[in-house]
């Protein structure tokens, strides 16, 4: 889920020539990257790129990091040196990955600060492959894999950028973090506001102090944000909104051009194996059908196999296949296709029946009350499985759990209709920005 992306299969993510992404064939240094006199604005830190220092660092090394003006210093010193980095969140670091890593050659290092602590088992760390970067998979489906990118393969914004001030919420070292580092590295005038986890409640309010202008962000964070802070969202002078991370709705979409009516609103398609893939800019939930077996040189090819969304992608890490297998879901609909959800988690069975967890999802967004909805099976005795449902109600709005069951009753078969419905105070938001939905 990068920033804003333009074409990411026009130019090409790997066209930004500019970015100094390999490094230089001698020496220990590489070239300036063009956006080093951006501003950056972290917990404890506002200045520049260049104004960030750099870590002493085994040449290879995976370095977890307690915020981002730590992320950001481990990017400035491999996007300056010839090394080998996985940059992540200190919170993903558990000893089963951590043995990998070890495995693998690469140091552990912990940041502090501007200090940098290193493990006794790092007599093991090998020469670097440099200008490699490490990222780790979500882990949603078991342990987190390492993808291999480097700066060229994540810098998916090319061409002339207008002036921008953009916020980045996401966790240190996910893809979608990175797009916005790159974008800021690769293209001047282009500035960072970081957001902690502990100030996501209050990001509004750190954008409006700091002039941000644009802002990328999950479905889910989006929703959050109206329910919790809509009338200072509304004071946002917000030129470009994205979302990415997960399905796009067109309740969220209407919701968010209601807000920023003169906002390019655009919703993309990316993930740390396929890259950046799908931008669509039309303010329409889902992607063209005509898009679907398009063949043009350096463009993603999207199919559809049972369902399943497949994307041969240039843009993909390497090693991965060339047709990737997403697991996500898609349906066509109105000459859309629409992704709905996980092919591991979207189907209930229900007492034979096969519900679609997204279609009753769809349903409860569509009841005026309703901001947020998640929908899950649970099992049953007799059925195997039941429909449950979790909500989050508009700010100001009013309905009962007998109400909404009744709302998905008048248009839902009765299998499909939530026999157990729960309203929530707040939507709940991972470290990801994703919620279980």
């Amino acid at each position: 889920m990068p920033a804003d992306i333009s074409e990411p299969n026009a130019a090409g993510p790997n066209a930004a020539a500019s970015v100094p992404a390999e490094p230089t064939a001698s020496g220990t240094t590489s070239p300036t990257p063009p956006g080093a006199g951006n501003r950056i604005v972290a917990r404890g830190f506002t200045g520049t790129w260049a104004d960030l220092g750099t870590y002493d660092l085994p040449p290879a090394a995976a370095v977890f990091v307690a915020d981002h003006a730590e992320a950001a210093r481990t990017v400035w010193t491999h996007a300056t040196t010839r090394r080998e980095t996985l940059v992540a969140s200190a919170s993903r670091a558990e000893d089963g990955l951590l043995a990998d890593l070890r495995s693998n050659g690469l140091a552990i290092a912990r940041t502090a600060g501007e200090q940098v602590a290193l493990e006794s088992a790092n007599a093991s760390s090998r020469p670097a492959d440099p200008g490699r970067l490490w990222l780790l998979t979500s882990g949603s489906t078991g342990r987190p894999k390492r993808v291999a990118h480097t700066l060229a393969s994540l810098t998916t914004v090319t061409g002339d950028q207008p002036p921008r001030t953009w916020l980045c919420p996401y966790t240190p070292g996910a893809y979608a973090w990175w797009q916005l580092v790159t974008l800021s590295l690769a293209h001047p005038s282009n500035d960072l506001v970081f957001v902690e986890p502990d100030q996501l409640e209050d990001w509004p309010e750190l954008a409006l102090e700091h002039g941000v202008t644009a802002a990328s962000g999950t479905p889910t964070f989006w929703r959050q944000a109206i329910v919790r802070s809509g009338d200072t969202m509304a004071r946002l002078p917000l030129e470009q909104v994205t979302l990415g991370g997960e399905p796009v709705d067109q309740a969220i979409l209407d919701r968010l051009h209601e807000v920023y009516p003169a906002a390019r609103i655009s919703w993309i398609y990316a993930s740390s194996e396929a890259g950046a893939s799908i931008a669509v800019h039309d303010g329409r939930a889902g992607f063209p059908v005509a898009w679907l077996e398009r063949h043009a040189e350096g463009r993603p090819r999207l199919s559809v196999v049972d369902d399943e969304l497949v994307i041969g992608s240039p843009f993909r890490a390497e090693g991965m296949d060339p047709d990737l297998h997403t697991g996500d879901r898609v349906e066509i609909r109105d000459g859309r296709v629409l992704i709905v959800g996980r092919l591991a988690s979207d189907e209930i069975n229900v007492g034979g029946s096969k519900v679609s967890a997204a279609a009753v999802r769809t349903t409860l967004l569509g009841h005026p009350a309703v901001a947020w909805a998640a929908v899950r099976g649970r099992k049953a005795p007799i059925v195997g499985h039941m429909v449950t449902a979790e909500v989050v109600l508009s700010p100001g709005a009013g309905a009962t759990t007998e109400e909404l069951a009744a709302w998905c009753a008048a248009r839902l078969p009765d299998y499909a209709v939530p026999r157990r419905l729960k309203i929530l105070p707040e939507i709940p938001l991972k470290e990801s920005l994703k919620s279980d939905v």
